[in-house]
């Protein structure tokens, strides 16, 4: 009985190994070959870890080693933020494979297939990579961890609160969390002709409050708990997104795990707070935490949807983080970019007198004049796009132009490189051009900070708006430039951020 016990568990020994083997070593050594009869090459497959050990090494000494000075900024900014593919492209060319774990990466850079996976994505062939279940924490299962039907639900409720006319009734919350951080900067001021602040730190502040106010109906204090906790939990995000996930590892209890459990918990339990308040008050249909909490009746079937209080929470996470995060670090590059570029800040400021006389208070009705200030705004998400990439999978075999993609393959499409092209911007690609987008409209797929597609950005509307009104009521109130203290040190942190912070000096108007 014995002897038959131990030849069981042999077999069965054998077995996952074989499997093991033929998925971390024959799978991805014939894919290598396939892609390379194609003309397709890349760094070499290393069995379970890839490339994910060069990939680390490469941001490490990106980050150590290359930034420079208020008085010499470069905004080639590749070399730095996603240095890997900056090196590799250049010894491959643009469309190269690489690995992460044994998951083939594809990196392609023409707009005609990136437009074509995009524009086609959630058709059962090109679908979003998962996180690994240790990332996932931070954003739940919200919009950004969906996938079919269920994310169409929770898709078609979120579209209700981000339509313009919408966003335009959310205008004087966003004026009211701008002029708050403009009199506290007063206050920094003083007496004085000039002063200093590191305008990330109060740009994600402001935007926290703003998201807050439109979204949620609240305020930045009474979701400062909230904030503080999905910032904790981006640290650990980081961490888990770079290295390869070993199945079952996020039920060890190490100290980042607990950690990590630890952090949605307290995360959730105050988001059911604020959900417990909003239903206790007056139900504000001009937020999106009311949105989500009201039933939305399908036109196609008639028939009644409502999400679950999980799945409202799941959705609070996401939109806590994204919201506040990609508009603080756009309006930080903004700001810098202006600092570094006086004459169009001087631009932007006559164009805002010419609307805003005397003491008239921006409004709705603005914006569309504000033709400077967006050009400005299109420029900064160009040259420091707040996501460097955009990732898709193919769930099956496909032709994408004259390439053969094996399912299982992973899709990268670059966007920090496509927006600083030379090919698709012109030689002066890594310069300072907001008139650039005076010109005839270009490619769809050269210029998307927002993606494209039906997973574009559900809060594109709100961003814009939002770094429209905070650029253009700063630039009334202060001229400004770098500080001699600013290093210019862009860093991939989940989106673009200044490694060292963004110190800027200001003058009152």
């Amino acid at each position: 009985m014995f002897l038959l016990l131990l030849q069981i568990l042999i077999s069965l020994l054998l077995i996952y190994l074989l499997k093991l083997t033929y998925s971390l070593l024959w799978v991805p050594l014939k894919i290598q070959a396939l892609f390379k009869k194609q003309g397709i090459s890349g760094p070499k497959y290393r069995p379970i870890v890839g490339n994910s050990a060069d990939i680390r090494r490469m941001y490490a000494e990106a980050q150590s080693q290359s930034k420079s000075t208020s008085s010499s900024i470069s905004h080639d900014v590749v070399h730095r933020v996603i240095p890997y593919l900056y090196y590799w492209s250049r010894m491959y060319g643009k469309t190269f494979l690489f690995w992460f774990g044994s998951k083939p990466r594809l990196v392609i850079s023409n707009p005609d297939v990136i437009k074509e996976v995009l524009m086609k994505t959630g058709n059962g062939v090109f679908e979003r990579i998962p996180h690994n279940p240790q990332a996932k924490l931070l954003f739940g299962e919200g919009l950004l961890e969906l996938d079919g039907e269920k994310w169409a639900l929770h898709r078609r409720i979120a579209n209700q609160a981000f339509i313009m006319e919408r966003v335009k009734g959310w205008v004087p919350e966003i004026l009211e969390s701008t002029m708050k951080m403009v009199r506290k900067w007063e206050e920094i001021r003083g007496e004085r002709d000039e002063f200093e602040v590191e305008v990330n730190k109060q740009l994600h502040e402001l935007s926290a409050d703003i998201i807050s106010r439109t979204a949620f109906g609240s305020s930045f204090e009474e979701g400062k708990r909230i904030f503080s906790l999905q910032e904790q939990q981006t640290v650990l995000f980081s961490q888990a997104v770079r290295n390869v996930y070993i199945p079952g590892f996020r039920f060890l209890p190490t100290k980042k795990n607990i950690q990590r459990r630890n952090l949605d918990n307290e995360t959730r339990e105050s988001i059911r707070t604020l959900i417990k308040n909003n239903s206790s008050t007056s139900q504000n249909s001009r937020n999106l935490l009311s949105l989500l909490m009201t039933p939305y009746k399908n036109n196609q079937n008639g028939n009644e949807e409502k999400l679950t209080e999980e799945e409202i929470i799941d959705e609070c996470k996401t939109f806590y983080f994204a919201g506040k995060e990609t508009t603080a670090n756009l309006l930080t590059w903004a700001l810098v970019l202006l600092a570094a570029h006086q004459e169009w800040q001087d631009k932007a400021r006559q164009e805002v007198f010419q609307i805003c006389v005397r003491d008239e208070l921006l409004g709705a009705e603005h914006l569309n004049n504000l033709k400077i200030v967006n050009l400005i705004i299109n420029e900064a998400l160009r040259l420091y796009t707040p996501a460097v990439s955009v990732t898709r999978q193919v769930t099956k075999d496909v032709k994408l132009g004259k390439l053969d993609i094996p399912a299982g393959t992973q899709l990268y499409f670059p966007l920090t490189a496509i927006h600083h092209d030379t090919e698709i911007w012109g030689e002066d690609a890594n310069e300072f051009n907001p008139s650039r987008f005076n010109e005839l409209k270009r490619h769809l797929a050269s210029f998307f900070p927002f993606s494209i597609g039906p997973r574009i950005c559900v809060g594109q509307n709100l961003a814009l708006v939002e770094a429209k009104i905070v650029l253009a009521t700063i630039i009334r109130h202060f001229s400004f430039e770098l500080s001699p203290t600013y290093v210019h040190a862009p860093i991939l942190f989940i989106t673009m951020m200044p490694q060292y912070g963004a110190q800027i000096i200001f003058r009152r108007i």
